[in-house]
């Protein structure tokens, strides 16, 4: 990361590294939101003596390929997979998830109906990927019209049905959810654990608690017991609606069930006693969960954070930032959240400080964690370090945000400095414009 842009493949040789497949795969995870670095540490480890690429770590590159919008290289990388007979289904659900993600819905579809020119037989697996990643990506419509037309040749199972629910669910339309649930029924498909759940879920966030207990208790009558997950999404919803005794009984009742609380379960605890402003109950869970030897998450931190953050008891959320770390490891919104903190209340040092910690801890910072730092350097009229980031950003295969960007823009003009926004001008429209290969 400390290499200038084209002195990565010289520092990697002096560095003695030699590539294994489970090292390259290592570095290429931890590098997934590095965009081109990650893929010249891959170009460099391909040509090294005795090593072949595995289907693994050619995955890793094509996903953080297609995270910064870079499909050319990504469908090069896997014309290379086809030459050498590794291509599978899951290659191209990954690219399908991508393009969904990016909203680019024909290259979605496009994409699944090209598995056969590339020799890879289509099957109810690569339907249900396509299908869930159109309904991700909030294209419900389409997945259904796609269902509709092809549920002949690939014949729904309980997670074809399921993945159409949880769309409908996100729209939100609970009457099209209820729809296709009794439709799965009718055409004999036994909701399974999974479907439950999601009905429980749909159900919950529409406001409707007393039917999806009513789905709790269909779920008991076929035999399947309420899982840990179902227990979290009733907590998660008591807390919502403030009703903090209700979500206290539901958590007491899933442990006289013998269901084992898991950390999905604490967090939606901790997040209902937040609501309801009772901070020390919620340290109390916290204790709870060193106890009973469930260790806590990012999302623990983060729930936390947040409220602290809001009621602004900015020191009481250091505190806290510093006890967590010692024993969870942050996502990248933990450290979003701290350096948005700082940077809102215009302790930059502090920012910088944390921004330092990341990468020590060899965490490459993501497109928001850029953008919060940025935006705060802009609000501080720190043009210059605000620049570096720029630059470090777009050079990681990043396109800025057009708001983050325009804020900097406008504090150059400000100070005068037309030529260093020029200079971030040109290299931005070459990020955009074509793939970023040496």
């Amino acid at each position: 990361m400390s290499c200038p842009k084209l002195g990565v493949a010289t520092a990697l040789d002096q560095s003695g590294l030699r590539s294994s497949p489970e090292v390259v795969e290592e570095v290429l995870r931890r590098f997934r939101n590095a965009g081109m670095l990650g893929y010249q540490f891959f170009e460099w480890a391909g040509k090294q003596h005795n090593y072949q690429h595995s289907v693994r770590a050619y995955h890793a590159v094509i996903e953080s390929l297609a995270k910064i919008r870079q499909f050319e290289i990504m469908w090069d990388l896997i014309n290379t997979m086809r030459t050498k007979n590794l291509l599978n289904i899951e290659t191209f659900c990954i690219v399908m998830r991508k393009y969904a993600r990016a909203q680019k819905v024909e290259e979605t579809i496009y994409t699944f109906n090209v598995m056969e020119k590339y020799n890879v037989s289509p099957n109810l697996a690569a339907f249900n990927s396509l299908l869930s990643a159109l309904c991700k990506s909030k294209n419900i419509r389409k997945a259904q019209e796609i269902f509709d037309t092809m549920k002949d040749r690939f014949i729904p199972d309980q997670k074809t049905y399921s993945i159409l629910i949880e769309g409908w669910g996100r729209e939100p339309n609970l009457p099209k959810a209820r729809e296709i649930y009794r439709q799965m029924i009718n055409d004999r498909c036994q909701p399974d654990i999974v479907t439950y759940g999601i009905m429980v879920d749909i159900l919950c966030k529409a406001g409707r608690v007393d039917e999806a207990i009513d789905i709790i208790k269909e779920m008991e009558c076929n035999d399947c017991q309420p899982t840990s997950f179902i227990y979290s999404v009733l907590v998660h919803t008591y807390g919502i609606e403030n009703r903090i005794e209700d979500a206290v009984d539901t958590f007491l009742e899933m442990e006289k069930n013998g269901v084992s609380a898991d950390v999905a379960v604490y967090n939606a605890l901790i997040s209902a006693f937040c609501k309801v402003n009772k901070l020390r109950n919620a340290y109390r869970v916290l204790n709870e969960m060193k106890c009973k030897r469930v260790k806590p998450n990012s999302r623990t931190c983060n729930i936390l954070l947040n409220y602290l953050i809001e009621r602004k008891e900015t020191d009481e959320a250091f505190k806290v930032f510093r006890r967590m770390i010692k024993i969870c490891d942050p996502d990248a919104d933990t450290y979003t959240i701290m350096i948005k903190m700082f940077s809102e209340s215009g302790d930059i040092d502090m920012a910088f400080k944390v921004w330092k910690f990341m990468k020590k801890k060899q965490f490459v910072p993501s497109l928001h964690t850029f953008s919060v730092l940025i935006n705060g350097l802009c609000e501080n009229k720190n043009a210059s370090q605000a620049c570096m980031l720029m630059e470090e950003m777009i050079e990681n295969g990043i396109r800025p945000p057009r708001l983050t960007f325009g804020r900097l823009r406008k504090l150059l003009i400000e100070q005068k400095r037309e030529d260093v926004l020029e200079f971030l001008q040109q290299k931005l429209d070459l990020l955009v414009k074509e793939p970023l290969c040496d």
